[in-house]
């Protein structure tokens, strides 16, 4: 099975088999998208919902929000052949992680959950918000999603260094 990796500001439309799209997300929304009929979709990934009404952003700075993201896959998926009136979605991610940070997770989530119901697009699975990374992988011939949450792994065992004795003779001259 091929795979394609996607980060921030990245998405994938897919019209083939045996072929699964990837990623890893904290704050940041995932969107897989799949047309059953012709089995097409794809998934972006995307920082913020909408940049602020005052912002002056480059083509390059648009990818990064979930409004330009949105469009840009769904445009790509009917490009292949999807019909935008049959699209099914999958949301994953917009979790809170840092706390000093606000809650840029559950503003990204509120983002993708209001796009959806604008658009009409009917949301098969949802997990969005929460503290923990996930990493989400989607079959888009397919429609099939799985997400993973990752949290932080605690040795169950303290791993203790082992200092080196001393060696007798010689000296060491730092500089």
């Amino acid at each position: 099975m091929r795979r394609v990796p996607i980060v921030q500001g990245e998405f994938a439309a897919i019209a083939e088999p045996d072929v699964m799209i990837t990623t890893l997300l904290g704050s940041c929304v995932a969107a897989c998208f799949y047309d059953p009929v012709a089995r097409i979709g794809g998934m972006n990934h995307f920082l913020l919902g909408e940049p602020d009404s005052s912002a002056k952003l480059s083509g390059t700075d648009l990818q990064r929000y979930g409004v330009h993201a949105m469009e840009l896959l769904i445009n790509a998926m009917m490009g292949k052949g999807a019909v935008r009136s049959r699209l099914r979605a999958h949301l994953y991610g917009g979790a809170n992680i840092v706390s000093g940070l606000g809650a840029i997770g559950s503003s990204n989530a509120a983002f993708a959950r209001r796009f959806m119901e604008t658009e009409g697009i009917a949301i098969g699975h949802c997990d969005l918000g929460g503290t923990s990374a996930r990493k989400v992988e989607f079959l888009p011939h397919e429609g099939r999603s799985r997400c993973t949450h990752v949290t932080d792994r605690v040795a169950e065992k303290p791993i203790i260094p082992i200092i080196p004795a001393s060696v007798p003779g010689g000296e060491l001259e730092l500089f």
